[in-house]
């Protein structure tokens, strides 16, 4: 993925979060060569991996298959000193633009479209092989249960949510014709280097490719403190 990709990407971002009045924390505005000055009162957000998240899924199909995020909270499960038992994410998809089928072993999330256009959800539980079951799939939204089939898309206009518990596959995007979504996800806390396993082998964080300097850093990319 292109540098300039990712930084195209967060300018659409904070355009979108200002335009339904979303302040974005002091981490996120951060210039590059700022973080180096950042000492040791800053290593929640370096350990937790709060801030800017821009992913290809290493597939160099950012408008295919792509998804901006910014994690605005997060602990660490089981750490004594970032012992959040929960955490909060800003993410933005673009018509077309999908996240991919997956599910995480332990965190349970709720999805919320929080502004925009309508976002599309396809459901499938999980097999014994962590493959797709064709068994129906219980749907938690929004205070109600009820039960689909197997692959069913759902439709959430702003402001409806939904809850995915460990072990339901999904799949998201922006329904063409009506805009990007600013969606927003509760959840345990988050591990995206341990808690995701994708139906197709596919990696989570992107290979960049530096044609232009960086405008914000993303999560993984903060300098260490010396």
């Amino acid at each position: 993925m292109k540098r300039s990709e990712i930084n195209r990407s967060i300018r659409k971002a904070i355009l979108l979060c200002q335009t339904y009045s979303v302040a974005l924390p002091p981490f996120a505005q951060v210039e590059p060569h700022a973080w180096l000055e950042k000492g040791r009162e800053y290593e929640e957000i370096r350990a937790c991996m709060l801030g800017w998240d821009i992913t290809d899924y290493g597939l160099g199909r950012f408008n295919d298959l792509g998804l901006t995020l910014i994690t605005l909270r997060n602990g660490k499960r089981g750490h004594t000193i970032y012992d959040k038992p929960y955490a909060e994410k800003i993410l933005i998809s673009q018509e077309n633009q999908v996240c991919p089928m997956h599910f995480h072993w332990y965190k349970r999330e709720d999805i919320i479209n929080r502004n925009g256009g309508i976002l599309m959800m396809q459901l499938y539980q999980a097999n014994a092989d962590e493959g797709l079951s064709d068994q129906p799939v219980e749907v938690q939204q929004d205070g109600r249960r009820y039960c689909v089939k197997a692959g069913t898309v759902l439709e959430l206009s702003p402001g409806e949510s939904i809850t995915l518990p460990p072990r339901l596959y999904h799949a998201f995007w922006a329904k063409p014709g009506h805009g990007p979504v600013l969606i927003g996800e509760v959840s345990q806390c988050n591990d995206d280097q341990n808690d995701n396993r994708f139906l197709e082998p596919i990696g989570r964080f992107p290979v960049i490719e530096e044609d232009e300097p960086a405008y914000r850093l993303l999560c993984t990319e903060y300098p260490p403190v010396e």
